[in-house]
């Protein structure tokens, strides 16, 4: 249980800093995404800023909202004592991602790095779905362990950006490529990690050893 603990403090740590990095630096101090846009060169659509922009927000705000709802419904004490808020937040975890992945479905066609990466995009919207509703089903059918691990998978999705921006910044100052290449190879070597990632994640926390303890997600934390 200690384990689980302290993976979900981490968890915890991480999504709290993510979730405010992302919107101080996209609603307070670069509003208009002006070091993004720069490196979004030879697009073959033409980018309609005021309404890329009002799309980008949303995607911004739901994506926190996601990473948000799923860091709570992972709390067993939320599970335990107030079972029918977990169930309401489940369903807002949900509606947040079905929205990431529209307004992503927008944004895709205007990926930096071109077709190539778009393509990773696309990719990327439909398996975050698929897996999420994967975690609905099986909790509709009362199976708990199959949820929880579902949900460890999808929910590793709402890091996605943060992610392709880290592998990016690597390739590109760190083995000096390119940019656009950077980033492409973080798209799709987000995609890798996000697969591979919650599996380690899921034979760390093993299977609760009692029916009861089966209802946690991660942690009573």
């Amino acid at each position: 249980m200690n384990r689980r603990k302290t993976l979900y403090r981490v968890l915890a740590l991480i999504s709290i800093g993510f979730i405010s990095y992302a919107l101080m630096k996209n609603f307070l101090i670069d509003p208009g995404a002006h070091g993004f846009l720069s490196y979004k060169t030879g697009l073959k659509r033409e980018l309609k800023l005021p309404l890329w922009l009002n799309v980008m927000y949303i995607h911004v705000a739901f994506a926190c909202l996601a990473m948000a709802s799923g860091l709570i419904n992972f709390s067993g004490r939320v599970l335990e004592k107030h079972r029918r808020f977990h169930r309401i937040n489940g369903y807002l975890y949900i509606v947040s991602v079905l929205i990431v992945v529209i307004t992503s479905g927008y944004m895709a066609p205007y990926a930096t790095g071109g077709k190539i990466s778009s393509m990773g995009f696309n990719l990327l919207n439909i398996i975050w779905p698929a897996i999420t509703l994967t975690a609905l089903i099986y909790i509709r059918k009362k199976q708990m362990i199959k949820h929880r691990n579902w949900m460890i998978r999808s929910y590793a999705f709402c890091f996605t950006n943060m992610l392709i921006h880290l592998i990016a910044s690597l390739f590109h100052r760190g083995f000096g490529f390119q940019y656009p290449d950077s980033y492409t190879i973080g798209v799709y070597g987000s995609i890798a990690l996000l697969l591979i990632i919650p599996e380690a994640v899921i034979r760390m926390i093993g299977q609760p050893p009692t029916h009861k303890q089966s209802n946690h997600p991660i942690a009573k934390g």
